[in-house]
């Protein structure tokens, strides 16, 4: 495929305000991360304050998913996107204030991630179910791919961005793009003009003609008959758990406590970007046509960082070792965005993506407050290594089920 007919996603205008909007808060948000967790560990060099501050954001999110994949696929999902991205930029500019002035402390900002994370649950399964409404379905694949290359893109600079400003200015300063940047793209949203009415017309769900619980059994019908779908959820569960503990929670304690430092912290984390957008710019160009196969072989390279934080963790190594993890994220990223939109119907989409949410970081808290509490108990090194074993083991065996062996890219087709 030349690069022409890859980047055709982006003609339709529609598509193109979402990707412009996208692009935006990313920018933002790609330096969230760094911020966050230096900003707690200048409070307080405790791993379980960081534990505490990532586990409120997701605990919140997993509790209003399901609400917000109904309302999702209820309502217009970039209006839901805009109201999602404003309570965003008031809630991580709080965060910013009491962070630049020096009065931020750790309960604050457990009950800020806590805000910030339930609006997330509604903004998240609106953002899932936007694309296939805004481009043809011979376009999905590209469209997500384009998606994931602005990403990573942003997310090579931002961390490495981030990382200089707290050790120039203060994590603060980051806090504070990130609010002004989401923002920003609310009128981006606007331009989609993605209505509620037409969505209707589509086959999207009437608000007035079902009950909530009804709309939340449809949802739970179509997730549970795909075995494929419910398995890599139920994987993911445990995965992500390990993935948050083990990277989010001891990944910056480490790299604290070794030559890695704050600054190199942020340029392992530019290098697991680079290794996306390398990986996006094959996948414009190539079709996955067993998706879940190519997904799972990539998301078993998280093990390496994991290995590699246990063992050496030196920057240059991490950087490579993150780099190639990086390219397996991006893999499975897009195969499985991919395979949610060409075979689950677009108007159950969101509940589905909220059920696949749910089952995906439910164990998400746990996980971090977990290795929190690990940090204290054992040996890190000797738990993030352990960790890495689990994490290859259990990924790879997904690949025993013949559903997910199985499933296949339907080339052009409507879901």
């Amino acid at each position: 495929m030349r690069l022409r007919e890859a980047v055709q996603a982006l003609a339709e205008p529609r598509f193109a305000w979402y990707f412009a909007a996208r692009t935006t808060t990313t920018i933002g948000s790609s330096m969230t991360s760094v911020a966050l967790a230096f900003a707690v560990l200048r409070i307080t060099n405790e791993p379980g304050a960081l534990a505490q501050v990532l586990s409120a954001h997701m605990a919140a999110m997993v509790l209003f998913l399901l609400l917000g994949g109904v309302v999702a696929d209820r309502y217009s999902r970039t209006t839901i996107m805009q109201a999602s991205h404003t309570l965003t930029f008031l809630s991580q500019g709080i965060a910013a204030y009491l962070v630049i002035t020096g009065q931020a402390q750790i309960w604050h900002l457990v009950v800020l991630e806590a805000i910030n994370g339930a609006v997330s649950a509604f903004g998240m399964p609106a953002m899932m179910g936007v694309v296939p409404l805004v481009v043809r379905p011979e376009h999905i694949q590209q469209a997500n791919a384009l998606l994931s290359f602005s990403r990573a893109s942003i997310t090579i600079v931002g961390p490495a961005l981030a990382g200089v400003l707290v050790v120039a200015a203060g994590p603060g300063w980051a806090l504070l793009v990130d609010s002004l940047l989401f923002l920003a793209a609310v009128p981006m949203l606007r331009r989609v003009g993605l209505s509620g009415r037409e969505r209707a017309a589509r086959g999207g769900a009437d608000a007035g003609s079902t009950s909530m619980l009804r709309e939340l059994r449809e949802g739970w019908g179509e997730f549970a008959s795909r075995t494929w779908l419910w398995l890599v959820v139920v994987v993911f569960g445990v995965l992500n758990a390990v993935h948050v503990g083990a990277i989010a929670v001891l990944g910056p304690v480490v790299a604290k406590s070794s030559d890695v430092g704050e600054q190199g912290w942020g340029l392992v984390l530019s290098a697991e970007a680079a290794g996306t957008v390398v990986l996006t710019v094959v996948l414009l160009r190539a079709r996955l046509r067993r998706p879940l196969v190519a997904g799972m072989l990539g998301v078993s390279l998280i093990a390496l960082p994991i290995a590699g934080l246990g063992a050496v963790p030196h920057t240059g190594l991490l950087m490579v070792l993150f780099f190639l993890a990086g390219c397996g994220v991006e893999v499975f990223g897009v195969a499985w965005t991919t395979a949610l939109h060409q075979h689950i119907p677009e108007q159950v989409l969101s509940r589905v993506a909220s059920y696949d949410a749910l089952g995906s970081f439910v164990a998400m808290p746990i996980g971090a407050l977990a290795y929190g509490w690990l940090a204290t108990t054992f040996d890190v090194r000797t738990v993030l290594l352990v960790s890495a074993l689990g994490y290859a083991v259990l990924a790879l065996a997904t690949l025993l089920s013949r559903s997910v062996r199985d499933l296949r890219s339907l080339d052009g087709s409507a879901p």
